[in-house]
């Protein structure tokens, strides 16, 4: 087997076998192609080759105002979406960001401060998980917190350098679960954790 990458960590199987990694293409993140031998159910053995794209493990979270009856999010041009069909590239998502080596309770603060302007404290994960397994390497861990008006202290709108252009939104919840139905939101992290809090009662009666 091939070096690793940096952050690639490949448990130990008897179904899989990796061989060569060559990456292909270095530049915002990484991608790989990685060549592998797979033992199939009737226990043969096939050799496959996929390309993996490597751009770290992120993490989101859902801010919600229970006394104004309310959740905190951005929106912001993403360019694969626009490549894709989303008529002006704007998506309305949770706060996101790549953890950077960080642990992603701290790095999901952070990134509320930088798009949102609050500053919370210690979020609540509810999931860890893979949101494009098929070519994506990347985990991404959704958390909830419980905010209100005196948390927001700053105007937020993301970083200048890293090309952040990021409108607030305070949306109610009955409005947010009407955007979500009627395609307005269309960004999966934020679908889940907007499913997330209204099977559990996080919106209330």
């Amino acid at each position: 087997m091939s070096e690793l990458p940096k952050g690639w960590s490949i448990p130990k199987a008897e179904h899989v076998r990796v061989g060569d990694i060559d990456c292909l293409s270095d530049d915002w993140y990484r991608l790989y192609r990685v060549s592998f031998d797979l033992k199939r159910s009737d226990g043969s053995w096939q050799h496959q080759t996929r390309e993996t794209y490597e751009r770290g493990n992120g993490a989101g979270i859902l801010l919600y105002n229970p006394t104004d009856r309310t959740v905190i999010l951005t929106r912001q041009f993403r360019l694969p979406s626009f490549v894709n069909g989303n008529e002006d590239g704007m998506l309305i998502e949770v706060p996101a960001g790549l953890l950077d080596d960080r642990d992603p309770a701290a790095a999901v603060i952070a990134e509320v401060e930088e798009e949102t302007g609050y500053k919370i404290g210690k979020p609540r994960e509810v999931f860890d998980l893979f949101m494009s397994p098929g070519s994506v390497t990347e985990r991404l861990h959704l958390f909830v917190a419980e905010v209100t008006r005196d948390h927001r202290e700053g105007e937020g709108g993301g970083l200048h350098h890293e090309g952040e252009d990021i409108d607030v939104l305070e949306v109610g919840f009955a409005d947010v679960l009407a955007m979500m139905a009627d395609g307005r939101i269309r960004d999966a992290k934020t679908v889940i954790l907007l499913q997330h809090a209204l099977l559990n009662g996080l919106f209330g009666k």
